[in-house]
């Protein structure tokens, strides 16, 4: 009696975990596409006004990193901490007169990462940066392709295949506008927006392809990166922030794969913190392909070099 009890509720946990699995998209053989609507796309482009004034108010306010605005008994840990080799990795929600944003039919995934490369210098790092056909190789494995498409300026268009496997594999080739902003001090930024996202679908099969734009299974529709450099305290702070919209959950299955979502979300922050201080460490970039000059950048005005400052990732990073 007791086992048959044990065997019937493990068979509803697991027929709950499937319906779950395709209500949200986790099954693409199976599941029904999803498709991008108009309003979803013009409140996630309100949410991106909203953290662009933030990064910008920041700028003025003279606070670089995302950190610096804390009082400082609480960004003096901070810091302390990402200087000894823990990653500070948070996850970030914008409110609008103290309310959420509402995204019909949509989630942002918006994520913060912060982490110190002793000996780095400003140069060497935002040439990493801005060597876009490494890319692939730099943040492999969930970048599997890279190819700068065309420089103009500080401003560039890039291409990436973006791979993931947990539960599905999922793969996307998607575009993007990235533009490079030297602000001086040793310090400076870049902002990547895509342009393109498209889902493939059997990859790996003879019959791959790509499903229509904004018609598919919801994994990510949008993306946009915001990288800032500073080089001080003997090395260089290094910060990624980044804001997706993908497929809203299905609140009934929320309990189920939300966390699931968060943990893939913080691993990626931390891949692209982990895949930059690596590639600084093993040397520069290729000199082809490398938009702008960040060398030029440095000392257009006296760098003051002082230490600077939520809760750091208690993980160090890997050695």
């Amino acid at each position: 009696m007791f086992v048959a009890g044990s065997v019937g509720k493990a068979v509803r946990i697991r027929c709950l975990l499937l319906v779950g699995c395709l209500v949200v998209g986790l099954a693409p053989r199976r599941a029904q596409a999803s498709e991008l609507k108009a309003e979803t796309i013009l409140s996630f482009n309100h949410y991106v006004q909203l953290v662009e004034s933030r990064l910008n108010d920041d700028l003025r306010n003279g606070n670089f990193l995302y950190v610096d605005s804390f009082p400082s008994d609480t960004r003096g840990p901070i810091i302390e901490q990402i200087r000894h080799g823990e990653y500070y990795i948070q996850e970030l929600s914008i409110q609008e007169n103290g309310l959420s944003v509402p995204v019909p039919y949509g989630l942002i995934h918006h994520w913060i990462g912060i982490e110190f490369i002793p000996g780095a210098t400003y140069a060497q790092t935002m040439a990493i940066l801005l060597d876009f056909d490494r890319q692939a190789q730099i943040y492999k494995p969930d970048v599997r392709r890279s190819k700068l498409l065309s420089i103009d300026g500080n401003r560039s268009k890039i291409y990436l295949q973006y791979y993931k496997k947990s539960l599905v594999t999922a793969v996307l080739n998607a575009e993007f506008n990235t533009e490079y902003r030297p602000l001086g001090n040793f310090r400076g930024e870049t902002r990547s927006y895509s342009t393109r996202i498209a889902e493939i679908q059997d990859f790996g099969e003879p019959e791959e392809k790509e499903l229509p734009v904004g018609k598919d299974h919801g994994y990510m529709w949008r993306l946009n990166s915001y990288w800032r450099i500073e080089e001080k305290d003997g090395g260089v702070y290094v910060q990624v922030e980044s804001v997706a919209l993908s497929r809203r959950i299905p609140s009934v299955f929320a309990w189920i794969v939300e966390p699931t979502v968060r943990s893939l979300s913080k691993a990626v922050v931390r891949n692209l913190l982990t895949g930059t201080a690596k590639a600084v460490n093993n040397g520069g970039p290729s000199k082809a392909s490398v938009v702008g000059n960040p060398m030029e950048n440095p000392a257009q005005a006296p760098d003051s070099r002082k230490g600077n400052t939520h809760n750091p990732d208690s993980n160090p990073k890997p050695k």
